[in-house]
């Protein structure tokens, strides 16, 4: 849309802020968030941010639901910058070729931060929801977070692929 060149394409750099809940405690999903971190390297910063999830019983009530999501949204500001992308249920579910223009765009209009946003077990606080430009959807599906991880890194290094001219 903007007649860039190739030369023009492999300059963007971009970063890249996933904010998740907590660690990953199996290794082959380390492995693989650890992989596709490498190989966005190429494209500019990547950074894992994490936040501890609110415990909660084994059948909260909605109410301490919504006093849990209230106090990891406290946690996920502060690592708010720049585009802030959230990932949720209700959001717009885009191709591959959308998020790369989505990063694209962000890079043209100056914002050289994109921030993703996973939630805990229970989503988001609907504060966090209002504070993002972008709602997105993986899928109708629910994934576990650890796993959504792992597929946003990988969806992020194949927009980057995308946009870089080159085949993934």
């Amino acid at each position: 849309c903007c007649g860039s060149s190739s030369a023009e394409k492999s300059t963007l750099k971009m970063n890249f802020r996933v904010i998740v809940p907590g660690r990953l405690k199996e290794k082959y999903l380390r492995d693989a968030c650890a992989e596709y971190e490498k190989r966005l390297s190429a494209f500019g910063k990547t950074e894992i941010c994490t936040f501890e999830p609110y415990k909660l019983p084994d059948s909260p009530s909605e109410k301490e639901i919504e006093n849990a999501l209230e106090i990891e949204s406290g946690a996920i500001e502060k690592y708010l910058k720049g585009y802030v992308v959230t990932l949720c249920i209700e959001g717009k579910k885009i191709s591959s070729e959308k998020l790369a223009e989505k990063i694209k765009s962000c890079g043209i209009e100056g914002n050289s931060t994109i921030s993703f946003v996973i939630g805990s077990s229970y989503g988001l606080s609907e504060k966090v929801k209002k504070a993002s430009d972008f709602q997105m959807s993986m899928s109708e599906m629910t994934f576990p977070h650890q796993l959504a991880r792992v597929m946003l890194l990988e969806q992020i290094y194949r927009a980057n692929m995308i946009l870089s001219g080159r085949k993934y």
